[in-house]
C-alpha cells in the first residue's frame, strides 16, 4: 500500500515588517513584477518577507523535498485551542497517559461548544499546526519538531493490545476530542472555481511573457498582430481550464462516490452515524451485506470478502480474517507483534475497497477497528499522489530551459545591438525603448506551448487506438528512452489460467508415479485429496465459486462440492466456520446398512464432509497458506498446509521428505511446471475451537507430514516469443520478476527466448549472517555448462563477451541479503540479472530502483496485482488489467499480452523525437525572424505587420501541427532517440541551420543593394517598369512611417518564408522512429506589405531559396546523424567514448576487464566484517 515517504526539510520564519515595507516599495517601482517573481519563487517570497527564527516560534514554515527535485514550499503556522495536546489521553479520567477506548460513564450528547464548556476546567492549550498537500503537521513538543498524524499507529499498538483495550470503541466525548485533530473523515476533492483556475493559469511566466509582448506590441502599432496573439492565447487558456477543471470533477466524482455512508459504531451501545465522523479508536460494524469502506480499519471479528481492484487492479476477491489475538500467556512477547498495516493487511479492509460479504459466528457481530482516516488511508495517499504529483525528471524538459535562456542571451545581444544602433540615428527614446524590447520578444514564440504538447496529444491518441490508456502524457516521451523492460510472469509472459498437469503422492516417505488426477475413489478419503479440497480461500458469490484462479483450478481438480451455511444455519452450528466441503456422492463407497442401525447413524456414517475451522490466508511473505479443518463426527482436528515446495518441505518432519525430494522438484521446474506442495498435521485432542481461533499460525506450520506435490502448467502466450525477440533485436535488455520458484521461472525464461539456449545461468544463493558468521553468496550454475557452451568457453577466458554468455538469477531473499550486506555487488549483478524469482511486492519496487541507480530507464509490465510499486515507480509501467484504467500504473493495457509494449516504446520514440523536432524548428524560426529584424533594423525598417501574422499563423502553426502528425515507424530499430537538446549532434545542427540562414540572408540583403535598379523605396517607386511614375503618384500618397516597404524587407520576407520551410523539412525527421513526412498543405502566400521587384530579383530569390535548401538539406544528411558526427569530429568528443555517460555502461566496461567476474561456480562470497579497511564490502573465498 502506498506511503507517505516525503520527509522535507523544514526551517522556520516569522515576518518582518522593514523587510515587507521593502518589498513594498520594490513591487510598486517594478510594475508589479517582484510580486509575480515572489509568488513564482516560494523560497524568495519568506526570505524577503520574513527573518529566520527557531521552529517552535515559527510562524511560516519553509520547507524543502529532499528527492531528486529540491522543491520549495511555503506554509503558514496556524493555532487551535484545544484541552489537550495528545489526541490519544483520555478527558474523562483526567490522566495524561495513553487510553485505548476512553469511556465515559455519563452521556455526552453535546455540540462541539458544549464539550468545550464541558471540560472548562482544563486550562485550553494553544495547539501549532500547518497544513500541506492535505496534511496537517502537528507540534511535537517532545522531538521539538513537526510531526504528522497518521492514526491507530503512532502508539505502537501490538495486537493483544487492539484486542484487549481498543475493542470497545470511543465514547462521543473522546471521538469528538480525536476529531479535533484528525478532522473529518473525507477524502475531500475541491473543485476550485474556474476564477482561481484562470488566476493560476494566467500567472504562468509564459502568459506573463505575452502579456508584456502584445502592450509592447500595442504600443508599436502591430494591432492585428497583438490581437491575433492574443486570441490565441485565450483559445489556449480556455482548452487548459476545460481539460484542468474536466480532470477535477472526473477525480471528485471518483473518490465522492460512496466516500459518505452511514454506518454502525460501537459506543456505550450501537449506535447509527455519518462515516464522515469516524476517528481512528473508533469500532465499526461491517454490515453482513457488504458496503464501501470509508476508511482503514483493522478486523478484530469475523471474515470479510473484499474486491480491492481499486487499490491494486486485481478483481480476485480476497479474504480477510480478523487480527491474531494472543493468549494472556504471549503477551508481550515476540509472538504479540507491534500492529503494522503492512505486515497485516490480511487484517485490515482499507478505504475505497468493497466488502462483499461477511462471515461471523453464532451471536457474534464482525467488527474492525478505525487505524486511519480522511487522507492518511490507503486510498487518501493515492488521491494524493494524483492531485500532487512529482514533477517529471526528463533531460529534454531540462535542457528545453537551458536552450531558452540561450536565446534569451542571443536576443539580448540583438537588444544591445539595437539600442546602439537607435541611438546612433538620434530616433525618439519611446521608439528606441520599444524597437529594442521588440527583439526580445522573438525569442519567445507564442505557438510554443502548444506546438510542444502536440506530439505528445497525437501520441495519446494513437495509444488510445491501440487499446493503451494512459493517465501521465508527460511519460509518453520518456517511454521512448526504454531500454529495460522488467516482466512479471504469471498472466504477463505465461496464460493466466493455470492447468492441472499432474499430482505426484508421498507415502511412507517416497514418491508415486505421477497420477494424472486426484479424481478416483480411492483417494476421496486420503489426506492428500483432503489438503487439496480445504486448504483455498474460495468463497461463493451469488452461488459462484470465487476466488485465486489456482485455487480455483485445485478445487475443481478434486470434484469436490463447497457449501457456505446461511446466516439461519450459522445459528445452529454452534461456533463452526460455516464452509463444508464434500466429495461428490459417486465417489463415496456404498455403506451396508445393518438392521438394528438407526436411520440417522446410517447417513452420519455415509456422510463424509470437512468443516474449515480456521484459515491463514495466503502470504507472500511466508510463500504458504493453511487451514485448521474438522472432519464430521472427529473430535480432533487437521491441518493442511500448501505453498512454496521448499517452505513446505522445510515445515515437516524430515522423515516424510522423500530423499529425492530436490532432484524430482528440479525436474519438473526445468521444464516449467508450477510445482505446489501440499502437507498435513494431526492435531493435539488439547486444542479447541476457541484455542484454534486465537493461536498463531507458526504453532499449526510446524511438523508436518509430506503428502506430496500438484503440478500444474502454465503455458507462454502465443505473442510472448515473438514480442521479445523484437526487443532483443532493438537492443532493450528483458529481465524477469516473478513470485514463482527459481528454476520454473529461468526454465519459462529459456523458452520464451530470454535466455539464450547457449548462455549459462549462474544462481547467487545469498545467506544471512548466522552464529557469528558473515553473510556470504554461494555461486552455482543453474544448468551443466558443457552441455550449453562450447568447450573454449567453459573456464571463463579474458576474450569473453560478458553481457552475451551469463545471466545471473536469484531469488527474493538473496536479494535482500544483497541489498543489504552486499552493497558494491548490487549493481553488478543487476546489469547482468535477468530473472529474479520468490519477490516480494516491495522487492520488485526495490529491484526498479537499483536498475535506476545505474541509469537505465525502467520499463514495467504487470497484471497490476503484486506489482503496483514497481509500475508506479518505473519510467513507464503499463499494466495488463482488465480495468481501463488503473490508479497504480501510467498506462493500461485492454490488451492482455505484451505486444502492448513495443508499441509502447515505438509510440514514445515517435513522440521523443517530434519533440526534438518541434523545439529545434521553434528555436530556428526565432533566430530566422531574429535575422530578418536585425538586419531590417540596421536600415531602420522591420517586418510589417500583416507579415508577422502571416509568418506566425499560416506558416508556424500549419507546419508545427503537420510536423507533429508524423505516426510511429513500424518497428522497432537498436538505435535509440537521443534524450536530450545539450548533445553534439543536436546542437551541430541548429547551430549548422542558424549559419546557414544566417549567410542566406544576409547575402540576398547584401546582393539587392547592388542592383542597379536599386533605390530607397518611395511610394512613387516602381522596379518592376521603366515607365513614367507621374500617374502612380497621383494614388500613393500614404506615407510609411515605419518604413516597412522597401526592396530589402520584400527580399528578406520571401527568402526568410521559404526558410522557415526549409528547416521544417529538414528537422523533419522519418525513418527509423517516425513515419516519412508527406504534408498536404496548400501553400498560399498572399504577401502583405511587399513592394513589386523586377522579374529577374524574382529569379535570383528562387536560386537563393533552392540553394539554401540544398545546403541545409546536405549539412542536415551528412552532419548530424550520430555516428557520421562522431565519424567527422571524434577529436572533438573522443572523452565521452572512453568515460559512457551512463553508469551501466562504465560498469560494463569495468567488468568486462576484470578477471575475477563474474565469480566461477562453487565458490563463496563473503561479505567482510565492517572492521575492515573501507575498500571493498566482500571478499571471493575459495571454491567450495
Amino acid at each position: 500500500m502506498p506511503r507517505c515517504d516525503w520527509k522535507p526539510e523544514l526551517s522556520g520564519y516569522r515576518p518582518c515588517r522593514w523587510k515587507l515595507a521593502l518589498v513594498g516599495v520594490g513591487v510598486l517601482c517594478t510594475g508589479g513584477f517582484l510580486l509575480l517573481l515572489l509568488y513564482w519563487m516560494p523560497e524568495w517570497c519568506v526570505k524577503a518577507t520574513c527573518i529566520r527564527t527557531t521552529v517552535r516560534d515559527a510562524q511560516v514554515v519553509l520547507l524543502r523535498s529532499t528527492d531528486e527535485f529540491k522543491r520549495w514550499f511555503r506554509a503558514k503556522v496556524r493555532v487551535m485551542l484545544a484541552p489537550g495536546r495528545n489526541p490519544y489521553i483520555s478527558l474523562d479520567s483526567q490522566t495524561t497517559t495513553p487510553m485505548a477506548n476512553g469511556h465515559t460513564p455519563h452521556p455526552s450528547n453535546t455540540s462541539a461548544d458544549g464539550f468545550m464548556r464541558k471540560y472548562a476546567e482544563y486550562q485550553p492549550v494553544q495547539i501549532r499546526y500547518f497544513t500541506l498537500h492535505s496534511t496537517k503537521y502537528y507540534w511535537n513538543d517532545a522531538i521539538q519538531n513537526f510531526e504528522v498524524l497518521t492514526g491507530l499507529e503512532d502508539l505502537g499498538v501490538r495486537c493483544s493490545t487492539i484486542h484487549l483495550e481498543h475493542s470497545a470503541g470511543l465514547s462521543q466525548n473522546q471521538q469528538e476530542y480525536r476529531r479535533l485533530f484528525f478532522g473529518v473523515n473525507e477524502i475531500a476533492v475541491k473543485v476550485p472555481s474556474l476564477f482561481k483556475l484562470l488566476i493560476k493559469e494566467v500567472l504562468n511566466p509564459f502568459y506573463i511573457f505575452q502579456l508584456f509582448s502584445v502592450i509592447l506590441w500595442s504600443a508599436d502599432e502591430y494591432y492585428y498582430y497583438a490581437m491575433a496573439i492574443v486570441l490565441m492565447s485565450v483559445i489556449s487558456i480556455a482548452t487548459s481550464l476545460y481539460t484542468i477543471k474536466k480532470q477535477y470533477v472526473m477525480l471528485h466524482d471518483m473518490v465522492a462516490a460512496h466516500s459518505i455512508v452511514r454506518v454502525s459504531v460501537c459506543r456505550a451501545n450501537i449506535e447509527e452515524a455519518m462515516s464522515t465522523d469516524l476517528v481512528p479508536g473508533d469500532v465499526m460494524v461491517i454490515p453482513s451485506n457488504g458496503t464501501i469502506m470509508p476508511c482503514d480499519a483493522v478486523l478484530i471479528s469475523g471474515t470479510c470478502i473484499v474486491n480491492e481492484s481499486m487499490l491494486t487492479g486485481e478483481s480476485v476477491p480476497v479474504t480477510k480474517t480478523n487480527l491474531p489475538n494472543p493468549s494472556p500467556a504471549e503477551k508481550g512477547t515476540e509472538d504479540d507483534q507491534v500492529y503494522n498495516i503492512d505486515e497485516h493487511k490480511r487484517h485490515t479492509l482499507f478505504c475505497g475497497t468493497n466488502v462483499i460479504q461477511t462471515r461471523f459466528y453464532s451471536g457474534e457481530l464482525v467488527k474492525a477497528v478505525v487505524v486511519r482516516t480522511g487522507f492518511s488511508t490507503a486510498k487518501g495517499q493515492l488521491v494524493r499522489s494524483i492531485l500532487y504529483p512529482k514533477p517529471t525528471d526528463f533531460k529534454l524538459y531540462r535542457d528545453a530551459y537551458l536552450f531558452l535562456l540561450c536565446l534569451v542571451g542571443v536576443a539580448g545581444i540583438g537588444f544591445v545591438y539595437s539600442i546602439a544602433l537607435k541611438v546612433k540615428t538620434a530616433l525618439e527614446v519611446k521608439t528606441i525603448i520599444i524597437e529594442s524590447l521588440d527583439i526580445i520578444t522573438i525569442t519567445v514564440p507564442p505557438a510554443l506551448p502548444a506546438a510542444m504538447t502536440a506530439g505528445i496529444v497525437y501520441a495519446q491518441r494513437r495509444l488510445k487506438r491501440l487499446g493503451i490508456f494512459c493517465i501521465s502524457p508527460q511519460r509518453i516521451n520518456i517511454c521512448g528512452q526504454l531500454n529495460l523492460i522488467c516482466f512479471d510472469k504469471t498472466g504477463t509472459l505465461t496464460e493466466d489460467g493455470l492447468d492441472l498437469w499432474g499430482v505426484q503422492r508421498v507415502e511412507n516417505g517416497s514418491f508415486h508415479h505421477t497420477e494424472e488426477n486426484a479424481y478416483k475413489e480411492s483417494l476421496v478419503k486420503s489426506h492428500f485429496v483432503a489438503c487439496m479440497a480445504t486448504c483455498h480461500s474460495l468463497t461463493k458469490i451469488e452461488s459462484q465459486l470465487s476466488g485465486d484462479p489456482l485455487d480455483l483450478k485445485m478445487f475443481e481438480a478434486t470434484g469436490w462440492i463447497l457449501e457456505e451455511a446461511t446466516e439461519e444455519e450459522t445459528s445452529l452450528h454452534n461456533r463452526i466456520m460455516p464452509t463444508v466441503v464434500r466429495p461428490p456422492k459417486q465417489l463415496l463407497p456404498e455403506p451396508v446398512m445393518s438392521p438394528e442401525q438407526d436411520m440417522e447413524l446410517y447417513e452420519l456414517s455415509a456422510s463424509y464432509e470437512i468443516g474449515i475451522v480456521r484459515q491463514f490466508p495466503f502470504s507472500s511473505a511466508l510463500q504458504r497458506m493453511s487451514v485448521v479443518a474438522r472432519l464430521l463426527g472427529e473430535k480432533r482436528m487437521d491441518a493442511y498446509l500448501k505453498g512454496a515446495p521448499e517452505v513446505v518441505a522445510s515445515l515437516c518432519k524430515k522423515e516424510t521428505v522423500p530423499q529425492d525430494f530436490a532432484e524430482v522438484l528440479e525436474d519438473y521446474t526445468k521444464q516449467g511446471f508450477r510445482v505446489i506442495a501440499l502437507a498435513h498435521r494431526r492435531l493435539e485432542s488439547k486444542l479447541t475451537w476457541h484455542k484454534v481461533q486465537n493461536i498463531n499460525r507458526d504453532h499449526i506450520e510446524t511438523n508436518m507430514e509430506f503428502l506430496g506435490l500438484i503440478i500444474m502448467q502454465n503455458k507462454l502466450k502465443a505473442e510472448t516469443p515473438g514480442v521479445l525477440e523484437d526487443l532483443k533485436r532493438a537492443n532493450i535488455r528483458t529481465v524477469m520478476v516473478t513470485g514463482d520458484n527459481m528454476l520454473t521461472a529461468i526454465s519459462v525464461a529459456r523458452d520464451c527466448g530470454m535466455i539464450p539456449p547457449q548462455d549459462r545461468v549462474i544462481i547467487a544463493d545469498a545467506l544471512p549472517p548466522k552464529d557469528g558468521q558473515a553473510a556470504r553468496i554461494n555461486w552455482r550454475y543453474a544448468d551443466n555448462p558443457s552441455n550449453l557452451i562450447p568447450k573454449n568457453l567453459a573456464h571463463f577466458p579474458e576474450e569473453r563477451k560478458p553481457m552475451e554468455q551469463y545471466h545471473f538469477a536469484m531469488s527474493g531473499k538473496s536479494f535482500a541479503v544483497i541489498t543489504e550486506h552486499f552493497q558494491d555487488l548490487l549493481q553488478k549483478l543487476v546489469l547482468h540479472g535477468t530473472v529474479f524469482a520468490r519477490m516480494a511486492p516491495d522487492q520488485k519496487t526495490q529491484l526498479v530502483e537499483t536498475l535506476q541507480s545505474v541509469d537505465y530507464f525502467v520499463g514495467m509490465c504487470g497484471d497490476g496485482a503484486n506489482d503496483c510499486g514497481a509500475l508506479k515507480r518505473a519510467h513507464g509501467g503499463i499494466s495488463l488489467s482488465e480495468l481501463e484504467a488503473s490508479v497504480a500504473s501510467p498506462f493500461t493495457s485492454r490488451t492482455p499480452n505484451i505486444s502492448c509494449v513495443p508499441n509502447l516504446i515505438r509510440e514514445g520514440r515517435a513522440a521523443l523525437i517530434t519533440s526534438f523536432c518541434v523545439f529545434k524548428f521553434m528555436a530556428l524560426y526565432s533566430i530566422i525572424q531574429y535575422i530578418s529584424v536585425t538586419l531590417l533594423y540596421y536600415i531602420l525598417s522591420n517586418l510589417g505587420d500583416f507579415q508577422f501574422l502571416f509568418i506566425d499563423i499560416a506558416i508556424i502553426l500549419l507546419i508545427v501541427f503537420t510536423m507533429s502528425l508524423n505516426s510511429a515507424w513500424n518497428e522497432l530499430v537498436s538505435r535509440r532517440p537521443p534524450s536530450g537538446l545539450i548533445s553534439g549532434p543536436l546542437l551541430f545542427s541548429v547551430m549548422t541551420q542558424i549559419l546557414i540562414c544566417l549567410a542566406f540572408q544576409t547575402f540576398a540583403f547584401l546582393l539587392v543593394r547592388q542592383k542597379s535598379w536599386y533605390e530607397p523605396w518611395t511610394p512613387v517607386s516602381d522596379a518592376c517598369s521603366t515607365s513614367s511614375h507621374t500617374n502612380l503618384s497621383e494614388n500613393f500618397t500614404e506615407i510609411d512611417e515605419h518604413n516597412i516597404k522597401n526592396y530589402e524587407n520584400t527580399t528578406l520576407f520571401y527568402v526568410s518564408s521559404f526558410q522557415y520551410l526549409i528547416v521544417a523539412i529538414v528537422f523533419s525527421k522519418g525513418k527509423p522512429f517516425r513515419q516519412p513526412s508527406y504534408k498536404n498543405c496548400y501553400w498560399k502566400f498572399h504577401l502583405f506589405q511587399i513592394v513589386c521587384v523586377p522579374f529577374e530579383w524574382r529569379l535570383t530569390i528562387v536560386i537563393i531559396v533552392v540553394v539554401n535548401a540544398a545546403v541545409s538539406v546536405l549539412a542536415e544528411v551528412s552532419g548530424v546523424s550520430q555516428t557520421s558526427f562522431h565519424c567527422h569530429f571524434s577529436w572533438l568528443c573522443c572523452w565521452q567514448r572512453r568515460v559512457p555517460k551512463a553508469r551501466y555502461m562504465h560498469l560494463a566496461q569495468e567488468l568486462s576487464v576484470d578477471p575475477d567476474w563474474p565469480p566461477k561456480p562453487k565458490t563463496t562470497t563473503e561479505a567482510k566484517s565492517p572492521s575492515l579497511p573501507e575498500n571493498g564490502s566482500y571478499q571471493i573465498m575459495s571454491a567450495s
